[in-house]
């Protein structure tokens, strides 16, 4: 017997071996068409290629035009359709509330995780990036309250700082050399980096000092947002890539590589120190209402509630996230404003007016700016709806027992998502969506206003909107109507389109301006 089994196994193995090709051949064969044929999904509408492979989103993705793309294909297909085996991209506002709602159970895909920090040897799961809603709200529950209007606002002083500092640097810019182009899309970015920094750390980060990227903040940024948006599209692909386990094992020193976490822990380090009574002492002596002295004094008298980690991943987040939404929105109004005269005129009057009645600070105050300034309130959010800073699709899981979405039951485990560059360019809520109309905001009945704001994800939706959405809005409303009181913009070559790139985030380039100095009258 013993002999008879030895000569089966031998004969086994030996088949094995002969056929292993065709047999793995056999199963990917198998695996491509159960792609194609995915139950739930394989009557779904989209490019043909699309249902077979991931490789045509990687393919449209790697192009960064997926936003121009994604409208095209809802324009053709409607509310949904297939970009992937078992990815569904909707197109309806009526999906919004489903698909990111407090309760529907949609949990984020593979995705975000890419998007986290590593240290101690491990990744860090931020508020972003964890797929896990209990993880998230209990994060969330600890850091929220200094991301709130009113808490921000206790660091405005601090922000009027890097205003003046920005003026300042733009006086020196437009007086050594008059008529000469500057790259204000790239200062517009330094000034949210030095924001970022005075909010969270009460230090300014040195973009603006400098007039350039510093300790190569921005392009470590603009790598790890290339990463994640083209390995995102493969996560399975991501451990065997930078999300590799033994990484941090064999090359300890892999996380300098992040110079937003070096700098972060940097900040940290020269900033903090605990007394014995549990408060915290700044080294400068200063009292600051930032988040580092806000959460370091929370970790002194509660370190359970608060953990070094906790402050490290939170901080870093804001210093990665914090400049580069905000930077867009920025350069999309100024940029729209500028293609747009006659919108440009309506604002600067609306200043001039408020400041002439006395109502305008110097500089501008975020509720001047919100009270008496209505104009250019909807000239921001026209920007940011035309131009929102997320490029792709906003992904999630649908939960167990498959949901029904545009009429259709979609699959638990389908991943969905809506981008926002679909829903806030849909003609049935924007009419004349490709035209930058501030007054919409503005003129719309009750009902359609309703309507519009439902659309508008630009900070996404739920319980996972943008953290930061108040920091962008307070710079937003502050910096633009400043600018435009102390200068005339124009582009350097008016008839120039500005180009963007489509990395997770819709970054522009191309924003070079003539600046000169306003004169009051």
């Amino acid at each position: 017997m013993a002999v008879i089994w030895q000569t089966n196994t031998v004969s086994v193995f030996a088949l094995a071996k002969a056929y292993f090709v065709p047999i793995l051949l056999t199963l990917y064969v198998l695996s491509i068409f159960y792609n194609r044929f995915r139950p739930g999904v394989s009557k779904i509408p989209g490019p043909r290629l699309a249902k077979w492979t991931k490789l045509w989103r990687l393919h449209d993705v790697y192009k960064g035009q997926a936003h121009q793309t994604a409208i095209k294909l809802h324009k053709k297909y409607g509310p949904l359709v297939r970009i992937a085996p078992n990815v569904v991209s909707v197109g309806d506002p009526k999906a919004v509330k489903i698909i990111y709602g407090l309760t529907g159970g949609f949990t984020k895909s593979a995705f975000y995780p890419l998007q986290s920090i590593s240290w101690q040897k491990k990744p860090q799961m931020n508020l972003f990036s964890t797929r896990d809603p209990m993880y998230h709200r209990e994060q969330k529950k600890k850091v929220a309250g200094a991301f709130s209007m009113t808490s921000l606002l206790e660091c405005e002083a601090a922000v009027d700082s890097c205003t003046k500092l920005f003026l300042s640097r733009l006086d020196q810019l437009a007086s050594s050399a008059p008529r000469k182009s500057i790259d204000l899309g790239a200062w517009l970015q330094y000034y949210a980096f030095d924001v970022v920094g005075e909010v969270t750390f009460a230090q300014k980060l040195g973009f603006l000092e400098t007039g350039g990227d510093v300790d190569d903040m921005m392009k470590t940024i603009e790598g790890i947002l290339a990463y994640a948006s083209l390995c995102g599209q493969v996560p399975e692909m991501h451990p065997l890539l930078l999300g590799n386990p033994l990484f941090p094992i064999l090359y300890p020193a892999m996380e300098s590589w992040n110079a937003v976490l070096t700098f972060t822990l940097k900040a940290i380090n020269a900033r903090t120190s605990i007394k014995r009574d549990g408060e915290l002492e700044l080294n400068d002596g200063a009292t600051t209402k930032d988040m580092l002295s806000r959460w370091a004094a929370v970790k002194s008298k509660d370190p359970e509630k608060l953990t070094t980690r906790d402050i490290i991943v939170h901080t870093s987040t804001n210093v990665f996230a914090g400049s580069d939404t905000t930077a867009i929105a920025l350069r999309a109004c100024i940029y729209f404003l500028i293609k747009h005269p006659e919108k440009m005129q309506k604002v600067m009057n609306e200043i001039d007016t408020a400041d002439k009645e006395g109502k305008l600070s110097n500089p501008i105050s975020f509720k001047e700016s919100t009270t008496h300034l209505p104009y250019m309130g909807a000239v921001l959010k026209e920007a940011m709806r035309l131009h929102p800073s997320v490029g792709l699709l906003m992904e999630r899981h649908v939960p167990a027992g498959g949901a029904e979405i545009c009429g259709q039951l979609i699959p638990e485990g389908t991943i969905v998502g809506i981008n926002p560059w679909v829903l806030q360019h849909d003609p049935c809520v924007y009419p004349d969506p490709e035209s930058f109309i501030p007054e919409r905001w503005l003129e719309a009945s009750p009902d359609k206003l309703a309507e519009m704001e439902a659309s508008f994800i630009s900070f996404g939706a739920g319980s996972r909107t943008c953290v930061g959405k108040n920091i962008s809005l307070m710079e937003m409303h502050k910096m633009v109507p400043q600018l435009l009181r102390e200068y005339t913009i124009e582009l350097a070559e008016p008839k120039k389109e500005w180009t963007t790139k489509n990395h997770w985030f819709v970054q522009q380039n191309g924003l070079d301006c003539i600046l000169t100095k306003r004169t009051k009258a």
